[in-house]
């Protein structure tokens, strides 16, 4: 039972509505972002343009979002973590909506990059809020489930998107994935109790920076911002430029059967709350060097020829990926104390500066090399998360931001 002075932990009535919110925020946020994705070989015919110029219909989003969301969350603390998730969801949906009327390829850059601003509302906040207000034994589950969103949100907006177009064209496929937005955004509002622990701040530029600063004192954090930019900087390069090679010979597959690849999402399901879980009995410590290791494995099958083995090295990379990403943002949480907010901003920040330089930058080595310049480059990536994973583990257990109020022996890093 759950009373409101509590904070929420699973198996309450309560933690069931906040993770069906946040499985729909998550849901339409990645769905929205990524469901471009299979659409940049469409782009490239449309348009007449090459695949690195193709990607930065994605680049420019997660660019703008990332740089858009080391203030929104400081939006949020002075105006409430829901409200400004709404509005967000709202204004991103009808974004891609409008994104299907235009027939110059500058213009839709222009909304791409709108759209990362609207989008920014989500993930910082969303994080936050599970800070907030979900009690310290559960958040590691609690993220995972957000994050299975994601996952099944970015799985379903590339799938729809991808099988739409074989029928229908591409404004059709991403159309639909626009309207699927919607309904998750009236489905979010219904669903998300309301904030039981927020305490509104005033926005104040020089207090916001200096609390920014802070988080740069600890000996963990710099750390985790980097695991975040290595993570989807890999992860985003590669099914950037995935569908090239399978549309391509001897492989020669379909928009539907590429847009079926995508279905291996569904794994990232299992595996952020999977390791997530585990993360939060054994210590993330312990748990997040092996989702490195598994991308590595998989980048290396994805250089062989034989069609099952690519798919397989998928499935690793993307198992990975989710789970990796499930104990690292959790861990940010936990680790940035009082300013739990700014300490969500700074890791999604670099997070999706991975998947704007690292996914447009994949380009210049699928056009150069082919599907090898993109293993090796991706596998650099994954081979410098998996020092940094070995650096981590190597931390003392404790929070230390300094100039921060300090978290209850509860709130210690495992």
């Amino acid at each position: 039972m759950h009373t409101p002075s509590e904070p929420i932990r699973h198996g309450t009535a309560a933690f069931r509505r906040t993770n069906l919110a946040l499985f729909a925020a998550g849901f339409s946020t990645f769905g929205l972002l990524y469901c471009v994705q299979p659409l940049m070989p469409e782009f490239s015919r449309d348009y007449g343009i090459n695949a690195a110029s193709s990607a930065l219909s994605l680049s420019l989003s997660t660019g703008v979002l990332a740089f858009a969301m080391l203030f929104m969350g400081g939006v949020s603390d002075a105006v409430g973590r829901k409200s400004v998730m709404v509005a967000s969801l709202l204004s991103s949906s009808l974004l891609v909506l409008a994104s299907t009327m235009v027939q110059q390829w500058p213009l839709l850059l222009a909304l791409r990059m709108l759209l990362g601003f609207t989008l920014s509302g989500v993930p910082v906040v969303a994080m936050t809020y599970l800070a907030e207000e979900v009690h310290h034994d559960s958040i590691g589950l609690g993220m995972g489930l957000y994050i299975s969103g994601n996952a099944i949100g970015g799985m379903s907006g590339r799938l729809i998107a991808g099988v739409l177009t074989d029928w229908f064209g591409w404004r059709v496929g991403m159309g639909a994935v626009g309207a699927v937005g919607l309904v998750a955004c009236l489905l979010f509002w219904r669903s998300l109790p309301p904030s039981r622990h927020f305490v509104p701040r005033p926005f104040h530029v020089r207090s916001l920076l200096g609390r920014f600063a802070g988080l740069f004192r600890d000996a963990g954090l710099p750390w985790l911002f980097a695991e975040g930019f290595l993570l989807l900087g890999a992860f985003v390069t590669v099914y950037n430029y995935l569908g090239y090679r399978l549309l391509a010979a001897p492989y020669r597959l379909s928009q539907t059967a590429v847009g079926l690849v995508f279905g291996i999402y569904l794994i990232g399901t299992f595996s952020s709350t999977w390791m997530g879980h585990l993360a939060g009995r054994l210590g993330r410590r312990k748990v997040l060097w092996s989702a490195f290791a598994l991308m590595l494995a998989g980048v290396a099958l994805t250089a062989a020829a034989p069609l099952p083995l690519i798919l397989l090295g998928i499935v690793a990379i993307t198992f990975g990926f989710f789970g990796g990403h499930s104990i690292v943002s959790s861990w940010v949480g936990r680790r940035a104390g009082a300013a739990k907010a700014q300490g969500s901003s700074v890791y999604l920040f670099s997070y999706y500066m991975g998947s704007s330089i690292a996914g447009a930058s994949g380009g210049l080595f699928y056009a150069s090399y082919g599907w090898n310049g993109v293993v090796g480059f991706v596998g650099a990536l994954v081979l410098a998360g998996l020092l940094v994973a070995w650096r981590l583990y190597r931390l003392p257990p404790l929070v230390n931001v300094a100039t921060l109020p300090q978290p209850t022996s509860r709130g210690a890093m495992p």
